[in-house]
């Protein structure tokens, strides 16, 4: 058993480790110490021989809805340099997990938005319930998705992403399919015993040669997101000094529609 606050992790008998997003509250929700507390558990794993095969997974009715609110309040306070600081923690965190020499598989009973779409795209299997949603609504708030694009433009392709970076407009799980974010979907009622015939899959392998091919996959793609990190951490801090994301977030913060937009 961990002693994280935010998440926890479990290995069992059979190297299965589950790491849960423990923020229920908030949707499961990031803020500074779940970022802090998932990149110290991917580090955790990456070197624990006992632990074959990862489960992500979250508690309550989301899987993650992206950035808590506090948080939020909390970069926007700060200057750029600590924005930047804030974006390349983000950044370390997915790359963490992107690399985790194991395969990764997500259980996603609930709606992933923004930074929990992000989670997707570093997971290797995801497999969703029919009829949860997702998200990028970053653009609403006169923001852009800019840590978690290159996971996610990796993940879905340059052409399906412009299809749901600009509006905000929440997809389903037909669209995440034929984007390559999650594996599959399926009815609620199956959604265990799907995951349980992923995990069931990943252990048939060899854990040196699993470790090798996603390494050989990684290797072979393009670059790695992670190295845009400092590239996208200055785009982002260059969005939140707008007026545009000034107003958003204030919008957001006071549960209202901003200024530019004409429908709900």
């Amino acid at each position: 058993m961990s002693e994280y606050r935010t998440i926890r992790l479990e290995t069992d008998a059979r190297g299965v480790a589950t790491l849960t997003l423990a923020r229920p509250d908030t949707h499961n929700a990031f803020d500074a110490e779940m970022i802090a507390e998932l990149t110290s558990a991917a580090t955790l794993l990456a070197t624990d021989e006992d632990a074959r095969v990862v489960v992500l997974r979250g508690e309550g009715r989301s899987f993650c809805a992206g950035g808590d609110l506090n948080w939020m309040r909390a970069q926007r306070d700060k200057d750029r340099a600590g924005k930047m600081d804030e974006s390349r923690a983000l950044a370390a965190m997915l790359g963490a997990l992107n690399r985790l020499p194991k395969p990764l598989i997500a259980r996603v009973h609930g709606n992933a938005f923004g930074g929990g779409v992000g989670l997707l795209a570093v997971c290797d299997v995801a497999i969703a319930v029919e009829g949860v949603r997702f998200a990028l609504t970053e653009t609403r708030l006169g923001l852009i998705p800019a840590t978690i694009g290159p996971f996610v433009v990796r993940r879905m392709g340059e052409g399906l992403a412009r299809q749901v970076f600009f509006t905000g407009r929440p997809f389903d799980t037909d669209f995440a399919l034929r984007g390559g974010l999650i594996g599959m979907s399926c009815p609620p009622e199956d959604l265990d015993e799907q995951v349980e015939k992923a995990v069931a899959d990943a252990l048939t392998g060899a854990p040196g040669a699993i470790a090798a091919a996603k390494r050989l996959c990684l290797d072979l793609g393009a670059a790695e997101p992670e190295t845009l990190a400092e590239h996208t951490a200055a785009l982002l801090a260059d969005r939140w000094e707008t007026d545009e994301a000034q107003a958003g977030i204030e919008a957001f913060f006071e549960r209202r529609r901003p200024p530019w937009s004409v429908r709900d």
